[in-house]
C-alpha cells in the first residue's frame, strides 16, 4: 500500500495543478492554431479578390471582342501585342506622358516641402507648434470633392487651367497632409543625440536636415513617397476638373486616368475592348512594378517607428 505524504495546507487541486497547466497550454495552442487558419484563410481569399481581376484585365488585352465576352479566365487564342500598339496610338502614350511630367515635379515637391514643413513641427519647439501641426493633418479631413468649386475658380484666377503647372502644385498641396502627418511621428523618433553631436559640431539646420535627418529617415520617405505615387497616378476627380481645354485652341492635356475614358468614349459604337483593356493593363503596370520593387522598403518604414 502508497502512502500519500501530504503538505501541510496542500489541497488535492494543487497537486493536480500541473495537470491542468499543460490542459490550458494545449487548449490555448489549439485557439491558436483555428486562429492562424482563419486569418491565412482570409488573406488568401483577400489576394484572390485582388489578383483575378489583374489577370482579367491582362488576359484581355490578348483577347477578341468575342472572346471577352465568353469565359472571363479563358486564355487567348492568339497571343500578341496588337491591342498595346492600337492603345497607344490612339492616345495612351500622350496621356502616359502628360502624366509623367505631372508626376516627376509634384511627388519631389511634396516630399521635399512635406519633410521640411515635418521636421521643423517635430523637432523645433515654438509657440504655434500643435497649432500648425493639427492645420496641416486637419486637411486629410475634407474630401477633395468638397473643394472642387472654390479650387477650380481659384486656379482660374491664377490662369492655371489645363497646365502642368496649375495641376501640380494642386497635387503638392492635396498631398502635403499626409505627408506631414506621416513624417512627423517618424521624425520623432529619430535619435536626439545625433541631432546635438552635429549642433556641437557647428553644422547648420539646413546641414543637418540634409545630411544627418534625412538619410536616416530613408525608410518613412520610400514608404510615403510611395503612398504619394500611387495617390497622385491614380487621381481622378483632379485631373478631371482642372484639365480640361478652355478653348477650341487649347490643346488636350489629358491625364491616363481622364485618357481612359476618353478612349472608351472614342469607341462609340465599334466596340474594341481589346484596346481599353491594353490602356488599362499600360496604366497599372508602372505602379505594380514600382510596389513590388519597394515592398520591403514600404513594410521597413512602417514598421520602423513603432520598433524604435
Amino acid at each position: 500500500m502508497t502512502t500519500v505524504i501530504k503538505a501541510p495546507g496542500e489541497s488535492a487541486a494543487e497537486r493536480s495543478g500541473g495537470a491542468g497547466t499543460g490542459g490550458e497550454r494545449g487548449a490555448g495552442r489549439s485557439e491558436g492554431m483555428v486562429l492562424n487558419v482563419f486569418s491565412h484563410g482570409f488573406l488568401v481569399l483577400w489576394a484572390v479578390l485582388i489578383v483575378l481581376p489583374l489577370i482579367w484585365l491582362a488576359l484581355g488585352s490578348f483577347k477578341t471582342d468575342a472572346q471577352i465576352g465568353g469565359s472571363a479566365l479563358s486564355w487567348p487564342s492568339n497571343w500578341n501585342f496588337d491591342a498595346f500598339g492600337r492603345a497607344w496610338d490612339k492616345g495612351t502614350g500622350d496621356y502616359f506622358a502628360n502624366t509623367l511630367i505631372v508626376m516627376v515635379f509634384s511627388v519631389p515637391l511634396t516630399m521635399l516641402l512635406g519633410s521640411m514643413a515635418a521636421y521643423v513641427l517635430a523637432r523645433y519647439p515654438f509657440p504655434g507648434n500643435r497649432f500648425l501641426y493639427y492645420f496641416f493633418v486637419s486637411g486629410a479631413m475634407f474630401p477633395v470633392f468638397l473643394a472642387l468649386v472654390p479650387l477650380f475658380f481659384m486656379v482660374k484666377r491664377f490662369d492655371m487651367l489645363n497646365t502642368y503647372q496649375g495641376l501640380i502644385l494642386v497635387y503638392v498641396a492635396y498631398s502635403m497632409p499626409f505627408t506631414v502627418f506621416f513624417m512627423h511621428s517618424f521624425f520623432r523618433t529619430l535619435p536626439t543625440a545625433v541631432h546635438e553631436a552635429a549642433v556641437i559640431d557647428g553644422a547648420s539646420d539646413t546641414r543637418i536636415f540634409f545630411q544627418v535627418m534625412v538619410p536616416m529617415a530613408r525608410p518613412g520617405l520610400i514608404s510615403v513617397g510611395i503612398f504619394n505615387v500611387l495617390g497622385q497616378w491614380n487621381q481622378y476627380i483632379l485631373p478631371s476638373v482642372l484639365m480640361q481645354p478652355q478653348t477650341g485652341s487649347d490643346p488636350e492635356r489629358y491625364l491616363l486616368t481622364q485618357g481612359l475614358i476618353q478612349l472608351q468614349q472614342q469607341q462609340g459604337y465599334e466596340t474594341d475592348l481589346p484596346v481599353l483593356f491594353a490602356g488599362v493593363t499600360i496604366a497599372m503596370i508602372p505602379m505594380l512594378v514600382v510596389y513590388l520593387s519597394f515592398q520591403r522598403q514600404i513594410q521597413a518604414g512602417l514598421t520602423s517607428a513603432t520598433l524604435k
